[in-house]
């Protein structure tokens, strides 16, 4: 396990209340907050880089997706949402 560091940034002070007052109804302190916010953050940022990374490999192996392929997929996307919400509205 490594060993946990100190370090010091600038941070408005709104930022700072809101942090108190999250850590405040957890029961937690503001450095757990901390932490788990740049756990989460690293986390994210090392998805992406794979997910570009994956993303140009496919390119070199000339696995590319047209345009229209793409917009087909969004659009399939919106409509998957679509039907959930109705299908939430229609249980409510």
């Amino acid at each position: 396990m490594n060993t946990p560091r100190t370090i010091s940034f600038r941070i408005d002070s709104e930022k700072v209340a809101a942090l108190d007052a999250i850590a405040k109804a957890m029961d937690r302190d503001r450095s757990y907050l901390l932490n788990e916010a740049v756990e989460g953050y690293l986390s994210e940022q090392q998805r992406f880089a794979a997910m570009v990374e994956e993303g140009l490999r496919a390119s070199e192996k000339g696995e590319l997706i047209d345009d229209e392929e793409v917009g087909g997929m969004i659009d399939s996307w919106i409509g998957d949402a679509r039907i959930k919400e109705k299908q939430v509205r229609a249980r409510a």
